[in-house]
Parts: C-alpha cells; sequence; structure tokens
C-alpha cells in the first residue's frame, strides 16, 4: 500500500480542513502580535470589526489542501478538505450575518 493509498480517507481531509486554519491562524499571531496576548490580539481583531477577513485568512490554506491531495489523486481525502471549507464558509456567513 502506498502512501497516498493510506491516507485517501475522508477523516484525513478533514481533520487536515480543521487544524489547518487553527496553525495558520497561530502563524499569524505569532508573526504580528507585537508581543501580545492571544486574548488582546483577538479583542483587538473583534473591535477592529475583521473577524470575518481574519477567519478567511485562516482557511485560505484549504484550498492548497485540496489541490494537493487532488494533484495526488486522493479524492476521499480532498472531499474532507473540500466539506470542512464549505462548514466554515458557513462559519463565516453566520458570524457576518448574524453579528
Amino acid at each position: 500500500m502506498t502512501l497516498p493509498e493510506k491516507y485517501d480517507k475522508m477523516a484525513t481531509g478533514i481533520i487536515s480542513g480543521l487544524l489547518l486554519p487553527f496553525l495558520t491562524g497561530f502563524v499569524i499571531f505569532y508573526s504580528s502580535s507585537k508581543g501580545a496576548s492571544l486574548h488582546t490580539y483577538l479583542s483587538h481583531i473583534v473591535k477592529s470589526d475583521i473577524i470575518t477577513h481574519s477567519i478567511t485568512l485562516c482557511v485560505f490554506p484549504n484550498v492548497f489542501a485540496f489541490l494537493l491531495f487532488n494533484h495526488f489523486d486522493m479524492l476521499r481525502a480532498s472531499r474532507g478538505v473540500l466539506g470542512m471549507t464549505i462548514v466554515w464558509a458557513a462559519v463565516v456567513f453566520g458570524v457576518k450575518f448574524l453579528t
């Protein structure tokens, strides 16, 4: 069994589609926080009314994960990433229109 066959599972795509935005968010936080705490940084994002922009920026790397899985013909995993990206889009719309 090759490596792509081993990880071509819907769970692989769902987990990567869920964790990749959080990892991206932490990378953005550590590179632009200028020593501020996480609470202060997040409250600044909420006060500046850019929370939907921030979520969208963090979810953008899911496109690359989708294309990578698709390139290696891991269609089940790419389906999981696409599903999680749709869930993240629903979260963005919910935050945008309900707050």
